[in-house]
């Protein structure tokens, strides 16, 4: 008997617990909760090896392809949960294609470190972010023209997250988000994410980020009226407002000193947002 091929998925031990929003929450209706955790399981499988300060590039390239090849049908329980996304897809019929562009942007985050400007960052977000809502929206059955307002919010929380995690990010990965441009407009260098505290330029590229940001939150919330399932309308709405919550708490916050997160009453007043939204509609 041949030897079993060893796992190419090294999952890091972060749970839904540990994101800033809730994914596959009770709001989704119940059949479809399963799939919407294979998916939460095959992205962050796939995060954990592009972020991973153990593999070379080439193995995380290596790895992301076994995970592609799995999922179209290559066999192999080197890569369970490309495995479990395959079966989830032929039980509900939805594309692959939004695995496929989430593991495009792994590849890119094992060979990338530096943006040049927004477009390009909003670039990287079009495959690391928009395929999650587009996934979810897909297992709802819902129309594709609620692909824009949800790809607004996709990537206004991809954006968030790397405002969270600029300093963390420079440390363990070498890798930067913040846009080239405006960090050179700011007079801002590199090792600043190096600090213990933001500085005057970090600070000048933080809120021009999110002045871009702000604007992808307004879109979004254009996402919420055009969804039929009511409780994905209802989850839509508390989670664009809770970015615009995040938003406004990192224009307060210095990442590099704590991490800027939303507090319990946060997810509150955001949940009864929802509760407006779904009962408006």
């Amino acid at each position: 008997m041949a030897p079993s091929s060893p796992l190419v998925e090294a999952p890091s031990g972060k749970e839904r617990g540990d994101e800033n929003f809730p994914v596959g929450s009770l709001l989704i209706r119940r059949e479809l909760r399963p799939h919407v955790h294979a998916f939460y399981r095959f992205a962050r499988n796939a995060d954990d090896i592009a972020d991973s300060p153990l593999l070379e590039a080439d193995e995380k390239l290596r790895r992301l392809d076994r995970m592609a090849a799995v999922l179209d049908g290559s066999g192999g329980p080197e890569a369970p949960s490309a495995s479990a996304m395959r079966a989830s897809l032929e039980l509900t019929g939805i594309t692959a294609q939004h695995c496929h562009d989430i593991l495009h942007a792994f590849r890119q985050d094992a060979v990338k470190r530096r943006y040049s400007d927004w477009d390009d960052l909003m670039e990287y977000c079009r495959y690391s972010a928009s395929p999650v809502g587009r996934q979810l929206l897909d297992l709802h059955g819902e129309s594709r023209e609620t692909w824009p307002a949800s790809d607004a919010l996709c990537s206004a929380l991809q954006v968030l997250n790397h405002l969270q995690d600029c300093g963390d990010d420079f440390r363990a990965l070498d890798r930067i988000y913040l846009p080239a441009d405006l960090m050179q407009a700011a007079a801002m260098r590199i090792e600043e994410l190096n600090d213990r505290h933001g500085s005057p330029g970090l600070r000048q590229v933080i809120d021009a980020l999110l002045d871009r940001t702000d604007r992808l939150i307004a879109t979004a919330r254009h996402l919420a009226p055009k969804v039929r399932a009511k409780g994905l309308r209802w989850e839509s709405a508390t989670i664009a407002d809770l970015a615009a919550r995040l938003s406004h708490r990192l224009r307060r916050g210095d990442p590099l000193a704590t991490r800027v997160k939303l507090s319990k009453l946060d997810f509150a007043a955001a949940f009864l947002t929802g509760v407006r939204v779904r009962l408006s509609a």
